[in-house]
Formats: structure tokens, C-alpha cells, sequence
């Protein structure tokens, strides 16, 4: 089922999630709406507070070799590098801004059974995983932006 997206300005969005404890039928549910909706609306991620749900659940798909990648509870353990550029996000429709993020990140998460694993993701998978981990901790984008990019910005190119 596809679900509606928050948009910014939805005090939801500004919450802090609270870690899944069941890795049930309910969490999984969640995580195919998510990725419905996610894929309907050609995203590479989304977090379960921008669908109104504040649990630390996240899916991220870049088109790489990991495909669909599902994260309960993740963190954040290791950040190396930096790297600059255009951002933008499903909750902020038709915007875009200039975010510095590490370049490479190792997320310690668990799957939808609950196992740990983790994952490390470099670029654009590097740049998914702090956004969406993020919106777990009601951060926003625009809230580390540099600059809005506007499309004449030579940034954005």
C-alpha cells in the first residue's frame, strides 16, 4: 500500500523515532509500504516518520549492487571523508540544497528478523544512509544545507 509522504512543516518530521522492539508481520508491512511508496515516488529512500511513523525504520535503494536495503534501528558507527553536493528529499518537494556528508559510512543496523548486520556505503549510498538516518533523529536536510540550488546554480551540474 502506498502511503502518503509528510511534507515539511509536519511537526512529525521534527520528532525523534523510538527503536523497534518486534520484528513482526506489522514491522514487515511497513517496510513493503515503504518501499511502495519510496519506488512510487521515484525516491532512493525513506524513513518510517516521513510516512507518520515514528519507529527507526529505514529503506534505502541507489540502483547499486546492494538493491533494496532495509535497516531497523540503525546507526551510524563509522563516517570518513566528505563530499559536497546536491540533496534533495520526498518530503521536500521540488527543492534542493547544498549538503556536505561524509563520504563513506558503516551503518550497524538489524534486518526485518531482527539479526544484526552491517553495512558500509560509499557516494550516493554514503549520502542516502546520513539522510535517512537523519529524518530518524527529526533532522531535515535543509537544516545542514549550505545554500538552496536553484537550476541555473553552476552546483547543481
Amino acid at each position: 500500500m502506498v502511503r502518503k509522504i509528510l511534507k515539511l512543516g509536519d511537526e512529525t518530521l521534527r520528532k525523534t523515532s523510538k527503536p523497534m522492539q518486534k520484528f513482526d508481520l506489522r514491522l514487515w508491512l511497513l517496510l513493503r509500504d515503504m518501499t511502495e511508496t519510496m519506488r512510487k515516488a521515484e525516491g532512493v529512500g525513506l524513513a518510517a516518520p516521513q510516512v507518520g511513523i515514528l519507529r527507526r525504520v529505514v529503506v534505502i535503494d541507489v540502483g547499486d549492487e546492494h538493491g533494496l536495503i532495509e535497516l531497523i534501528n540503525p546507526e551510524i558507527i563509522a563516517a570518513e571523508g566528505e563530499q559536497a553536493g546536491s540533496e534533495g528529499c520526498l518530503s521536500v518537494p521540488g527543492r534542493r540544497g547544498y549538503v556536505v556528508r561524509p563520504s563513506k559510512v558503516t551503518v550497524r543496523a538489524q534486518d526485518r528478523k531482527g539479526k544484526p548486520f552491517e553495512i558500509t556505503g560509499e557516494d550516493l549510498l554514503a549520502r542516502a544512509l546520513c539522510h535517512e538516518i537523519d529524518h530518524l533523529d527529526g533532522i531535515i536536510y535543509v537544516d545542514k544545507m549550505d545554500h538552496e540550488i536553484f537550476d541555473d546554480d553552476e552546483e547543481a551540474q
